[in-house]
């Protein structure tokens, strides 16, 4: 069983629009403190087989200049890689899935007595996204799944019940996981006025979210 509201409010979410390359871009960031060592949780980022027990199967050249495929989803380059040094560590890869192409970044710093932050950055060029997208669904559909991941990965580190990844997507429909999904675009929502979004847009985006990632109907939304 997930405890919805303490993995919800222990991740910090923030989204900042900004320019790459001479064109607006958006960089979503989560931050979440594990009661692991910093070597601990490097292992679990970038070890195929751990990968597999907390977010999807991994395939393919997992070091500095290789190629990887997450089952299933994306796949891409490892652009830089720092193991574990003096408290901190960090990798960055590009994230290229449907024909569009973003950067995913993971740093870990070491807060001591066997906690360690990890700081997840996922950064977009605004061009690159369907028509529509943004305005539909907002930071939320990229926002939401990375929460998830994160859940995933504090269950492996801290020995709680397992989502296995084939079943992500049955728990996703199932009540807990409803809550989980609501909880996590609301804070996305949040996110997404704090950057000077729209109070309503940023609503109705967290909504339409919320029922992609639960396959529910208008009809069956919950009050928030």
């Amino acid at each position: 069983m997930v405890d919805v509201n303490a993995q919800i409010g222990a991740v910090d979410r923030t989204l900042r629009t900004t320019e790459l390359d001479g064109e607006e871009a958006r960089v979503q960031s989560l931050a979440q403190t594990y009661p692991s060592t910093i070597d601990d949780v490097w292992d679990a980022v970038t070890t195929g087989e751990r990968i597999a027990r907390w977010f999807a199967p991994v395939e393919g050249d997992l070091r500095l200049g290789g190629r990887y495929q997450v089952v299933g989803n994306a796949g891409g380059e490892v652009l830089a890689c720092t193991p574990p040094h003096d408290g901190v560590a960090s990798y960055r890869v590009t994230w290229e899935y449907g024909g569009g192409i973003s950067w995913l970044e993971i740093g870990l710093t070491s807060l001591g007595d066997a906690r360690t932050q990890l700081v997840l950055t996922h950064t977009a060029k605004t061009e690159g996204l369907p028509p529509g997208f943004w305005e539909t669904y907002g930071p939320g559909a990229t926002g939401v799944g990375w929460d998830m991941g994160l859940l995933g990965l504090s269950l492996h580190l801290t020995g709680g019940e397992r989502i296995a990844p084939e079943e992500a997507e049955a728990w996703q429909v199932s009540d807990e996981g409803k809550r989980f999904s609501r909880a996590a675009a609301d804070g996305w929502a949040q996110a997404h006025i704090a950057d000077g979004g729209d109070a309503d847009a940023a609503a109705t985006a967290a909504t339409n979210t919320y029922l992609f990632y639960t396959g529910q109907t208008a009809d069956e939304t919950p009050e928030a």
